[in-house]
């Protein structure tokens, strides 16, 4: 039995999230504490008090959301023993849970992870004009025909597969103009339902430059570690390692498609069995059974998801 951690990304945030992890556990109040501290903030009120619309802002969920998945990571860890680097194969997060996943195998300081996440926001949110840039899921077709659609939607602007999610699931991501040409053009090639996504900017696809830019250059502030296994890397659909490496993926990652479909197979063809979604949220767990039919996939971001989870993993 392989074991894989997968770490979700933005749209999993909810009021709320990581608030029980913190009344039970030391380890986990004592992660909410140190984002804080990192940021110059109590994000961690924003996230159990709200207002929904200020924990969503990009910049706020990014950060939050790793916040919840290492809480989790660390209680594991400090108060029930068990140790990633013995039991897990691999570690992948979906966009902004990459830096999760990182910081879970001791890549990344939480501390980096969250100064790291608040300028990702930030700058992917400055990189295009509000009204500009739109984001959306086509449903009931791959790959293959969502790049179709997004190349005979751009006329000329930017159309581009942003996440290629599971089998049947494309976001696709660009200048708004060409987004709304998306349902009709996808109406021709067997769209069964193109979803506009509320999304505040136009996220992995070359509009976002700037943003890797700023991305490059906060990155060479940081110190990247080995990390304590392979990363699937959503731009690669490959495990990497090496520090380096590991920080040009990061970069290309906030313009390139994050290839979550492929991810996952990928795992599922090195011996992954057991997928365990660390955080907030189910996306991630819907999705690995929808890529890989025989997977276990299992949430865990609530202390009864801990005691469960480490009963599935037999600790």
């Amino acid at each position: 039995m392989a074991v894989a951690f997968v770490f979700p990304g933005q749209g999993s945030q909810d009021v709320g999230m990581g608030r029980e992890l913190a009344e039970t556990y030391k380890a986990a109040r004592d992660v909410f504490d140190e984002v804080d501290d990192a940021l110059g903030e109590s994000l961690s009120r924003i996230m159990w008090e709200g207002p929904k619309d200020v924990l969503t802002l990009t910049e706020n969920a990014q950060p939050a959301l790793m916040a919840v998945s290492m809480a989790a990571i660390r209680v594991l860890e400090q108060e029930k023993g068990f140790k990633l680097g013995e039991h897990v194969s691999y570690v992948a997060g979906h966009s902004l849970g990459e830096y999760s996943a990182l910081a879970a195998a001791g890549a990344l300081s939480i501390r980096d992870a969250a100064r790291l996440l608040r300028a990702r926001g930030r700058a992917m949110q400055q990189a295009v004009p509000v009204g500009q840039g739109a984001m959306v899921a086509l449903l009931g077709v791959g790959l293959d025909i969502a790049e179709k659609v997004a190349a005979e939607a751009a006329q000329g602007e930017v159309c581009q597969v942003a996440n290629d999610n599971e089998p049947t699931q494309v976001v696709l991501s660009g200048h708004k103009t060409a987004i709304d040409r998306v349902a009709e053009v996808g109406r021709k090639h067997g769209v069964r339902r193109a979803i506009p996504l509320p999304v505040s900017a136009p996220f992995h696809c070359s509009l976002m430059q700037p943003a890797a830019d700023v991305m490059a250059a906060e990155l060479e502030k940081v110190e990247v570690r080995e990390p304590a296994v392979p990363v699937v890397a959503n731009v690669l659909a490959e495990p990497i390692s090496d520090p380096q490496e590991i920080k040009k993926r990061l970069v290309e990652q906030v313009t390139g498609t994050v290839r979550w479909r492929e991810c996952v197979q990928k795992m599922g063809a090195l011996g992954v069995t057991d997928f365990y979604e660390i955080g907030a949220g189910k996306v991630l767990s819907g999705l690995v059974k929808r890529i890989l039919k025989d997977a276990n996939a299992m949430s865990v971001g609530t202390p009864a998801d801990i005691d469960a989870a480490l009963a599935a993993l037999g600790r």
